[in-house]
């Protein structure tokens, strides 16, 4: 088995190399908006399947250059799928990372039926690359990931839990933290990195989400995080939010969470990030 990928050199693409064993990779590592690349990439391998994903992100990131955001994750997206689609003789298992910001904020389980909505221009080109693999899946076999809110101690600042192990780690001896009064749905990486292996073995279609489906409220990670004890004033801005998803299509294919209790492993972790 030959697996193309692309995003090899970011955390979650490190992360799925590691656990893969008996498997082998070709990278991409070219330039994913340029098609002539690309299609070279898809024509000179004889792939089984590619896991896509390369894209800019996060949100922070994203909205400081809208244009190249379009252009990575959604150009980028459809070059792919262009170059797949002209052979037709090789039909190639194709996987899709996108978000779970594609859904509208619920006070229910998000399922994969549940109403999208894209909450920010991130989630905008990724809802549009799902649409664009959806409109031509008769040339292609897509599996579409909607990847929840994940954790690694090699994340940087832009991520919220590190965002706030940053700060707590400061000299400073009170804080003021703004908007944790929503609910969000965390895993490991590791277990993110697992579902989309066990997705490609069973070369699964449609899309799954990739969630814990346990409801963590983001100021109990701050307090969880805070072992210095220090003074934090929480300033909430916003009405409370929910983006929880549900998993039960995943866990169909003996896939579940690594831990019962996201808590539980961010306390064990902790130690691991370092800034």
């Amino acid at each position: 088995m030959l697996i193309g990928l692309t995003g090899s050199n970011g955390i979650l693409g490190k992360k799925l190399v590691s656990l893969s064993k008996n498997i082998k990779f070709s990278y991409f590592n070219g330039d994913i908006r340029n098609f002539n690349q690309v299609d070279n990439w898809v024509k000179n391998t004889n792939l089984d399947s590619i896991i896509h994903l390369a894209a800019i992100v996060p949100i922070k990131k994203v909205n400081l250059n809208n244009q190249k955001a379009y252009n990575v994750n959604y150009l980028g997206t459809k070059n792919l799928v262009d170059a797949i689609k002209l052979r037709k003789k090789n039909k190639i298992w194709f996987f899709y990372a996108s978000t779970s910001h594609v859904y509208s904020k619920s006070n229910k389980l998000l399922k994969e039926t549940s109403k999208v909505k894209p909450m920010n221009y991130y989630a905008f080109t990724k809802l549009k690359s799902e649409k664009y693999l959806i409109n031509n899946k008769k040339d292609i076999n897509y599996c579409i990931g909607r990847i929840f809110s994940y954790s690694s101690h090699l994340q940087k600042r832009d991520y919220f839990i590190p965002n706030i192990i940053s700060k707590l780690k400061n000299k400073r001896k009170s804080l003021v933290i703004n908007n944790v009064n929503h609910y969000r749905d965390f895993l490991p990486i590791e277990d993110v990195a697992k579902a989309i292996l066990i997705l490609n073995k069973f070369k699964s279609k449609g899309i799954f989400n990739i969630c814990s489906s346990q409801k963590i409220l983001l100021s109990d990670i701050v307090t969880l995080l805070n072992f210095k004890n220090k003074k934090i004033k929480f300033i909430n801005e916003h009405l409370t939010s929910l983006i929880i998803g549900s998993n039960n299509k995943l866990k169909k294919l003996n896939w579940k969470p690594s831990h019962l209790n996201y808590l539980d492993y961010l306390k064990k972790y902790e130690k691991n990030y370092n800034f």
